[in-house]
């Protein structure tokens, strides 16, 4: 695979440096334009075929009688050993076609045309007027094609088609910026236009995500933004590190661009027996357009790592079945590099079609985000990528989402002949601006597997019905259903409230009762953005708050969970816990700098006298394991104190491709109450410095 990635992108760079070489085309060569300059030979070829036409044809007596002026359609081909052969022709009269055909069986042989020096077949087609009129006796200006109304030489037209994909000969016009691409979702980036998206009046709707460039350029003006940020001069070299992408081409109805990725770090981590940290990844990414309603992109990543002890032990602690050591959080399935590092390759992609502009469809392997904060109880970018089909629709003040996801079970318990498990996952999302301050968001979930042939239920497939009502009616323990709600309130344009709650099931009995019953699995998440904090542009505030239930997004079938690789699809830390999040975004130019500081309590399952006890933290358990059924609470089991710093800053070096130089600094303390594989006391400080082309979000605060 390392091998594979260095060879596609030297393709690319070879592929790029071809596009500034012309091809050496030669036309074939009629007799007697053999002195001819070359940019003259096809004008030479042209009159002489057409002389050749008016000396040999002779009209059909039919033809003159009828007084008849048309057009002969012809298209005739020249071989490699310069032989002419008429392929088609298109008359009114047979006897036109039949005089055509002999007319060119008397053409002289000719000079085969060449393609680098080499012999090839070049095509053309004409249109010859009826009747005929003498070249001789013409004036110079229409001389060169006085029969031929129309000469096209198919070989030019394949050529021209080709030398319009040339960088040098048509400007690229950042039409991505004007796709229906979507925007690679990072918190970092999406700050920018956060406030933007989010003004009074604005009918936005900002908790799907990602966004399509379409979708934001409304309120946020990217190219401004490039332009802005341009320091390059005027060298190949210098726009291409700083200010633009390595390849961009377009053409009439088509344009894509081509990057190449990185993300090449080195750290120490303090508390770990190796002496660095390390991530080496490479890979490219293509995107583009054809026409205006078709876009895609495809970005393929080969990378080497090993982490902080905290992460690597994380990453073991979600291993597949089988003998790969670990999954790389949000990213996938690893293999052991060297003695204590992974290798973990990736690749995403999709398709985006815009048939009607409130309607858009995406085909691919990826991810999504459900939610305005940095958490989202209801559907996370945490998880490794998956198959994915979505619709988004968007009419009036609503926008309505539809997602359909194919999942992996991938533990040992849910492994069979070796193979794992496949889940499916259908949402709904629908957002509606209530009034200019006020959206509300209804969401609804379900997952199911592949039991008893059941395969991908037709059913889910409906875009506007009820998935409880489904699940019921295919019975209890075909689907997981879950049912959350979300609210933003803008209280100027400078402060937005936003919240979730998420319902997986409850007993109304027990909430009145008061007896904290373990029916009762819900969470919420409830957050403040303060933009240009205290006056100061571009300084965005946000505190976050998230709580959730013992139990919550489990199952009592441990394949229904609602989780996907062995990672959550919600939230990172899955149940049985509440966090508080401030982060702080700044931004200054081609500068920025980001801080997150999190206080968090768990509570784990631990051996505290009770054999296989479940605390509702571990979403892969059963419900049926649970310790009690009244008196549940959040942080029960092996209670755990979290907390963890982190400080970011660095300098984007190319913002069309969103290279960033940066530094990193995460100080990360786990207190739990006692000492278990799940969780282990530690003290971490972690160092980064690095090269990053930004396109996710890399979480490491689980």
């Amino acid at each position: 695979m390392k091998h594979c990635c260095i060879i596609i992108f030297t393709f690319f760079i070879g592929f790029l440096n071809a596009q500034t070489i012309e091809t050496y085309e030669k036309p074939p060569i009629y007799p007697g334009c053999e002195n001819q300059p070359i940019d003259d030979l096809k004008v030479c070829f042209n009159n002489k075929i057409n002389q050749h036409i008016f000396n040999t044809f002779k009209v059909p007596q039919i033809v003159s009688d009828d007084s008849y002026n048309g057009d002969i359609k012809i298209l005739f081909e020249v071989d490699k050993e310069g032989q002419i052969k008429v392929l088609y022709v298109d008359a009114v009269y047979n006897e036109l076609k039949d005089e055509t055909k002999r007319v060119f069986e008397e053409v002289s042989k000719v000079t085969p045309g060449t393609y680098n020096g080499k012999p090839t077949y070049f095509q053309y087609s004409l249109s010859v007027k009826i009747p005929l009129v003498d070249p001789e006796v013409l004036t110079n200006e229409v001389k060169a094609l006085p029969n031929v109304k129309e000469v096209v030489d198919l070989n030019e037209l394949v050529s021209n088609e080709f030398d319009s994909v040339n960088i040098n000969t048509t400007k690229y016009e950042k039409l991505e910026y004007q796709s229906q691409l979507n925007i690679p979702f990072t918190h970092n980036y999406y700050a920018k236009f956060d406030q933007e998206m989010n003004g009074l009046g604005t009918n936005s709707h900002t908790a799907a995500k990602p966004f399509m460039y379409t979708e934001v350029a409304k309120y946020y003006d990217f190219k401004a933004e490039k332009e802005a940020l341009i320091k390059g001069t005027d060298a190949w070299w210098s726009r291409k590190l700083y200010d633009e992408h390595l390849v961009a081409i377009q053409g009439k109805d088509y344009w894509f661009t081509i990057d190449p990725i990185f993300d090449l770090q080195v750290g120490k981590d303090t508390e770990a027996d190796f002496n660095t940290t390390f991530n080496n990844t490479r890979g490219v990414l293509v995107q583009g357009g054809l026409g205006k309603k078709f876009n895609f992109t495809t970005s393929i990543y080969e990378s080497q790592g090993r982490f902080a002890e905290y992460f690597n032990a994380y990453a073991e602690s979600l291993k597949a079945s089988g003998s790969d050591p670990a999954i790389i959080p949000g990213r996938g399935i690893a293999k052991r590099f060297k003695k204590n590092a992974y290798d973990y390759p990736v690749a995403e992609a999709y398709l985006s079609y815009t048939p009607a502009d409130f309607l858009n469809i995406q085909f691919g392997h990826g991810k999504n985000f459900i939610g305005d904060g940095y958490r989202s109880l209801l559907q996370s970018d945490v998880a490794s990528p998956y198959p994915f089909l979505k619709l988004n629709t968007k009419f009036w003040k609503i926008k309505y989402t539809n997602t359909w996801m194919w999942l992996r079970d991938v533990r040992p318990e849910a492994t069979v002949d070796d193979a794992f498990l496949t889940k499916y996952m259908a949402n709904h999302y629908l957002s509606w601006n209530v009034s200019k301050r006020l959206n509300i968001g209804l969401f609804e979930s379900v997952m199911w597997i592949d039991s008893n042939d059941r395969g991908f239920d037709i059913n889910y497939l409906n875009p506007v019905i009820f998935y409880r009502a489904i699940e019921f009616a295919t019975g209890p323990e075909a689907g997981n259903a879950i049912l959350g709600a979300s609210a933003k309130y803008k209280w100027n344009n400078k402060i937005n409230l936003y919240g979730q709650f998420i319902l997986d099931e409850f007993s109304l009995t027990d909430i009145t009762g008061g007896n904290k019953s373990w029916k009762n699995k819900f969470g919420y998440q409830v957050g403040v953005k303060y933009f240009e904090a205290f006056k100061v542009k571009n300084l965005m505030l946000q505190f976050e708050y998230n709580r959730v239930r013992p139990y919550t997004y489990s199952h009592n079938s441990i394949v229904l969970n609602y989780a996907h690789n062995n990672q959550p699809m919600a939230h990172l830390w899955g149940a049985n816990f509440s966090e508080a999040i401030v982060i702080g975004r700044y931004n200054y130019k081609r500068w920025f700098a980001d801080a997150k500081l999190i206080l968090g309590k768990r509570g784990f399952d631990f051996n505290d006298g009770i054999d296989n006890a479940n605390y509702g933290s571990n979403i892969f358990r059963t419900e049926n394991d649970r310790i009690a059924d009244v008196g549940i609470t959040v942080g029960q089991g092996n209670s755990t104190s979290v907390f963890q710093a982190d400080l970011m800053a660095g300098y984007i070096i190319n913002p069309v491709s969103n290279l960033r130089l940066f530094t990193n600094m995460t100080f990360r303390n786990y207190n739990p109450e006692a000492n278990t594989a799940a969780a282990l006391n530690s003290n971490t400080a972690w160092f980064n410095v690095g090269v990053r082309t930004d396109l996710f979000n890399w979480y490491n605060d689980f």
